[in-house]
C-alpha cells in the first residue's frame, strides 16, 4: 500500500499460517497502514483516501469490501481471480451501487499480469509448509 510514494504496508496471504481466514495480503497490509497512522499520529481516514493498493491478484469479495469501506481510491492488480474476485470477476464491489458502504474505487487490472501469473504458478508448484495437513480417513 503506497501513500505519498512511500510503502506503508506490505502483505502476503497468512491464512494457513495463522489459521485465520481473514488474513489475506490486503488485510495484512491494511493493518500495517493503520499501525503506521497510529505511530505517526496521522488520521487513518485521511491517509487511506490517498493510498493506492498494488497487489498480484484481484482482491476477493471480502477484501474488496474492506477496501471500499476504508475509502481506498485505487487498486492496481496483475491477474484476475475468477473464483472469488471482488473487482469484476465475480462481483463488482468497487463500482456497484452499494449505499452506506464507503466510496466506490477505481481498479486497474492486468498490471504486469504475465509476471503475476508466473509468480502464482511458482507458488503453487512449491509445497506450502503452512498448509493444513490432510486428514487421514478411517474407513
Amino acid at each position: 500500500m503506497v501513500y505519498n510514494n512511500q510503502i506503508l504496508g506490505k502483505g502476503r496471504n497468512e491464512v494457513n499460517e495463522t489459521k485465520n481466514a481473514t488474513r489475506h495480503a490486503e488485510m495484512v497490509a491494511l493493518d500495517q497502514v493503520l499501525n503506521w497512522c497510529h505511530k505517526a499520529q496521522r488520521d487513518p481516514g485521511e491517509v487511506l483516501q490517498q493510498t493506492v493498493l498494488y497487489v498480484t491478484v484481484e482482491p476477493c469479495i471480502m477484501c474488496a469490501g474492506a477496501l471500499r469501506l476504508m475509502n481506498i481510491p485505487l487498486v492496481v492488480y496483475g491477474c484476475k481471480n475468477e473464483r472469488f474476485g471482488g473487482c469484476g470477476s465475480v462481483l463488482d464491489i468497487p463500482g456497484d451501487e452499494l449505499p452506506d458502504t464507503g466510496t466506490a474505487f477505481k481498479c486497474i487490472s492486468g498490471f504486469r499480469a504475465e509476471e503475476a501469473v508466473e509468480m502464482l504458478k511458482v507458488f503453487y508448484k512449491q509445497e506450502n509448509p503452512n498448509a493444513p495437513k490432510p486428514r487421514v480417513r478411517k474407513d
